[in-house]
């Protein structure tokens, strides 16, 4: 997802964004997804540590620092990182994507494109694949915001988190904490050189 805001566009007094190398702003940029508890109770819960970068040839990569999620309450942020994620041994996620940057270098400041985003997800020692559709515009000659086009569901039990839901709901006594989540995200990237 991340990778594709970073590939880049291009305006009249602007390079194309397909050129140079691209980084992601972390002050302006989101991940974000909701969990479902006893089939009824919705939480939004944010990861504010990102970091990555799209290079000229279309290699992204997204890192996403897991002991920076925040969900509002400190209890089930404690649970989360340290039961949940075990950011002791996995601290972060990685998403990993190849894109074509001839795709991004007619676009103009202000336009945007939807393309869509074939990516891994590395997470807790698992890979998985994730597709998706993502709005890239360019929002100044240097700067492009990639954001999902809708959410992109991802199930626990594809990367091996079924058990940790499992003692989460134990831990709180809950009813069920549904296995899948819907994540959205707005990445902003800037062009480094």
């Amino acid at each position: 997802m991340l990778a594709l805001a970073a590939c880049g566009q291009q305006s009249e007094d602007s390079p194309p964004a397909n050129t140079g190398e691209w980084q992601i702003v972390p002050d302006a940029s989101r991940l974000a997804y909701v969990s479902v508890k006893s089939g009824e109770v919705l939480e939004t819960n944010r990861f504010t540590g990102l970091s990555g970068s799209v290079s000229e040839n279309g290699t992204a990569t997204v890192t996403i620092d897991l002991s920076s999620l925040e969900t509002g309450v400190d209890i089930r942020n404690e649970r989360m990182r340290d039961l949940f994620f075990e950011i002791s041994d996995y601290p972060t996620a990685t998403i990993t994507a190849a894109i074509d940057p001839a795709a991004f270098a007619d676009l103009s400041v202000g336009e945007t494109t939807v393309q869509p985003l074939d990516a891994t997800l590395s997470l807790k020692g698992v890979e998985g694949r994730i597709e998706t559709q993502v709005d890239v515009t360019r929002t100044g000659p240097d700067r492009v915001v990639a954001m999902s086009s809708e959410p992109v569901i991802v199930y626990a039990d594809a990367f091996g988190l079924g058990e940790g839901i499992e003692q989460l709901r134990e831990i709180a006594g809950l009813e069920s904490i549904t296995p899948a989540v819907p994540v959205t995200f707005a990445l902003t990237f800037e062009r480094t050189r």
